[in-house]
């Protein structure tokens, strides 16, 4: 089987709508994706990109086209809950580095459904710590745990090692997909990274 990977970070909307899509593709092709906690500004940083509200907002009818091509995904999947979150764009340093610290203690999937929900489902601003921990205790999290350990500088060190390692593979934005070395961008290619997961 190939190694697949979905590099993400919580604060892409698109990276949220792939999460909720992706069991769909895993049922159906008995694989797993490895989730890839990765800091989407230092992204943007390395790679001179910038968020498509910012890049799109001088260019006629794109941005238009891109909300419609959102609400087509979003009616496509029933992705019903989603709601825009008021306080867009947020800092997710601190909550990315909460996605290293659940990771290591193996219950990354469970973190980052509780942090997409409290990004774009019942949005809250997230880069408030105070915020953060309450979110994290309304989701059944060990909030003390993560809390501290997103100021380890292990921690700290794993996600900017994480984020420079994505973008030397060819990463410039999320969500991004990795099936072997074969790299995907965006929501609109999980076609195309699904049929490469069934034919390896």
């Amino acid at each position: 089987m190939a190694k697949v990977e979905f590099h993400y970070d919580i604060g892409s909307p698109n990276a949220y709508f792939c999460h909720k899509v992706l069991p769909e593709i895993e049922q159906r092709t008995g694989q797993e994706f490895t989730y890839f906690p990765i800091l989407l500004g230092g992204v943007f940083k390395l790679t001179n990109n910038q968020p498509p509200m910012i890049a799109n907002q001088d260019i006629k009818n794109k941005g238009a086209y891109g909300i419609r091509q959102i609400e087509r995904f979003i009616e496509k999947h029933k992705l019903t809950a989603f709601t825009f979150n008021p306080d867009f764009p947020i800092n997710t340093v601190k909550a990315m580095r909460g996605a290293i610290v659940a990771d290591r203690a193996g219950w990354q999937r469970a973190y980052v459904d509780a942090m997409y929900h409290h990004m774009w489902e019942e949005p809250k601003k997230l880069d408030d710590p105070d915020v953060l921990r309450s979110a994290l205790e309304e989701s059944g999290l060990d909030a003390d745990a993560i809390l501290s350990g997103i100021e380890e500088q292990s921690v700290k060190d794993a996600l900017k090692d994480n984020t420079d390692a994505t973008v030397e593979r060819g990463n410039f934005g999320s969500p991004t997909f990795f099936v072997d070395d074969e790299m995907f961008f965006g929501k609109e290619t999980l076609g195309d990274v699904e049929a490469l997961m069934t034919a390896s």
